[in-house]
């Protein structure tokens, strides 16, 4: 059998078929995967190319195989010779690649139609004996709708919304005076109305103090109306203790705190105490850098729920530039809770110098001329100026010895602290709710608010430091240092610190590892219940 002879570009290649041929035979996969060996790469390639040029040239109507393609350079006597090799060269061709896609297919192992086992399990429930008719569950809960209070709403909107219709209901919440407290809509406030499968309402709820401090407790409060059963109404104002949770958040600054703790999903109320608790560490307006990181433990208070407020920070780690500034709440057995740094030392003092967070001086301790007598007295206090309203803080831990009115000092209290030592807080315009005469109250505790009752010109704050009933400067008295943690209450402090640094370590992982605030909450929640 003679040679079959491809022209390429006037260049004659030689293979033999009884080495081919057979391989395409038992092989034809590995046939067609040799065809560039035996032929060549670039021969392989023209070959192909000039076979099926005369294939796809095909003439129907004349029944013949038209020229095949001439190059520039080609000689004619070249195009006038048979174009057998050609047809005969693209055959083989075609035939390499029928055999490779057969041989392809056969080895391709079959998708296995065995499925995978179906575990059932069937468990038996017993129905409630009597059975309920139908709609006799339905009929039993009632549907309820909220509505969040908006700018310009009125209470007729408000009802509109929340599709309650009860006859009456409108002109009762105004004439009133139990349900007052509706009197003021408050933006961002919810309303919810419970109605039963025939419309008419079970009862209205107006949260108009979702969340606040009573007695030390955090509360809930709500006016709710029901319907008597005199075809009217009753209001009843109800209160709830919310239930307390602990978040971790951790941040990164960027341009500043609050963008940092707004980034983090961090409530004011806590990036307030932050800037309070390290305010005498970190100048929060000039020392803080880009990159500053920060990691923190605090309590929310919720409600059915919903988030109502935030409570106090439990730890607290800041790294500012190469510093790390730390501060943990720990309350010592019979004592009153403070903050101290993660070595066991507080990070107040036993007193604070002033009542007041925002304020001037009006007038020193010492002799001056009284300003409605005329006459020079002792002035045995520091005078504060401040807008009335504004609130008044303990300086230190102690208990009222007394709360009221009392001649020219007009509203004032006294606390009663250790070492003998007294503090007056006198011209109030009002005394905090709450505190009376035994009352325990702690350090930075809202007592009052500024005024101008008794012997005042203007609104201020009287601020007396008392030692064994003696009067003394309370801008220059060498203030008492907090005490110390006994051995008992440091075993303790270092019990609640393990916890949290445990809680730190791992979220200053997360933070260098990239993670979200989101993903660290979540981790390190998991690790705190492990």
């Amino acid at each position: 059998m003679n040679a079959i002879a491809y022209r390429v570009n006037t260049t004659r290649i030689r293979c033999k078929p009884t080495t081919l041929f057979p391989l395409l035979a038992k092989h034809p996969v590995e046939a067609l995967l040799r065809a560039p060996y035996f032929l060549g790469p670039h021969a392989f390639l023209q070959g192909l190319q000039t076979a099926l040029i005369p294939i796809l040239s095909f003439d129907s109507r004349n029944l013949r195989w038209n020229k095949p393609y001439l190059k520039p350079n080609m000689p004619r006597k070249h195009a006038d010779k048979p174009t057998h090799h050609y047809i005969t060269g693209g055959l083989v061709l075609v035939a390499l690649g029928l055999f490779a896609a057969a041989g392809a297919l056969a080895v391709v192992k079959p998708i296995s139609e065995s499925t995978p086992p179906v575990y059932q399990a069937r468990e038996t429930l017993s129905l409630p004996s009597p059975f309920p008719e139908p709609g006799q569950i339905a009929n039993s809960a009632p549907f309820i709708d909220e509505t969040r209070i908006q700018p310009g709403d009125t209470l007729a909107a408000l009802l509109q919304r929340l599709n309650v219709q009860e006859a009456n209901l409108q002109q009762f919440l105004i004439q009133n005076k139990d349900a007052r407290s509706i009197y003021k809509l408050y933006p961002g406030r919810t309303v919810q109305a419970a109605l039963n499968a025939d419309g008419s309402m079970k009862w209205l709820r107006y949260y108009h103090t979702p969340g606040t401090k009573d007695n030390g407790e955090f509360v809930s409060k709500w006016l709710e109306i029901r319907p008597d059963n005199d075809n009217g109404f009753v209001a009843l104002e109800l209160a709830e203790a919310t239930e307390t949770q602990m978040r971790i958040a951790e941040g990164e600054i960027v341009s500043s705190l609050f963008g940092a703790t707004d980034a983090a999903d961090i409530p004011d109320a806590i990036t307030f105490q932050m800037a309070e608790i390290l305010g005498s560490k970190i100048d929060f307006i000039r020392d803080l850098r880009k990159g500053d990181r920060f990691r923190l433990v605090y309590e929310t208070h919720s409600h059915q729920g919903k988030e109502v407020g935030s409570g106090r920070i439990l730890a607290l780690e800041f790294n500012n530039g190469k510093k790390t500034y730390d501060a943990i709440w720990f309350e010592p057995e019979n004592g009153s809770g403070g903050y101290y740094d993660f070595d066991g030392k507080s990070l107040k003092g036993a007193f604070l110098r002033n009542a007041l967070k925002f304020s001037r001086v009006s007038s020193n301790f010492g002799k001056r001329r009284h300003p409605i007598h005329g006459s020079w007295r002792s002035h045995n206090g520091v005078d504060y100026a401040a807008p009335t309203g504004t609130p008044i803080h303990a300086t230190a831990d102690g208990v009222v010895q007394f709360a009221g009115k009392q001649r020219g000092f007009g509203n004032i209290i006294i606390l009663k602290h250790k070492n003998n030592i007294t503090t007056y807080y006198a011209h109030q315009h009002r005394i905090a709710k709450g505190i009376r005469k035994g009352t325990r109250v702690e350090q930075g505790q809202l007592i009052g608010y500024v005024g101008s009752t008794g012997w005042a010109t203007g609104p201020h704050l009287h601020y007396e430091f008392r030692v064994n009933g003696k009067p003394v400067d309370p801008l220059s008295i060498d203030l008492p240092v907090a005490e110390a943690l006994t051995k008992t209450q440091m075993a303790a402090f270092q019990s609640t610190l393990d916890n949290y640094r445990n809680h730190f370590t791992l979220l200053a992982a997360l933070q260098d590892a990239g993670q979200s605030g989101i993903d660290s909450e979540m981790q390190v929640a998991q690790a705190g219940n492990n």
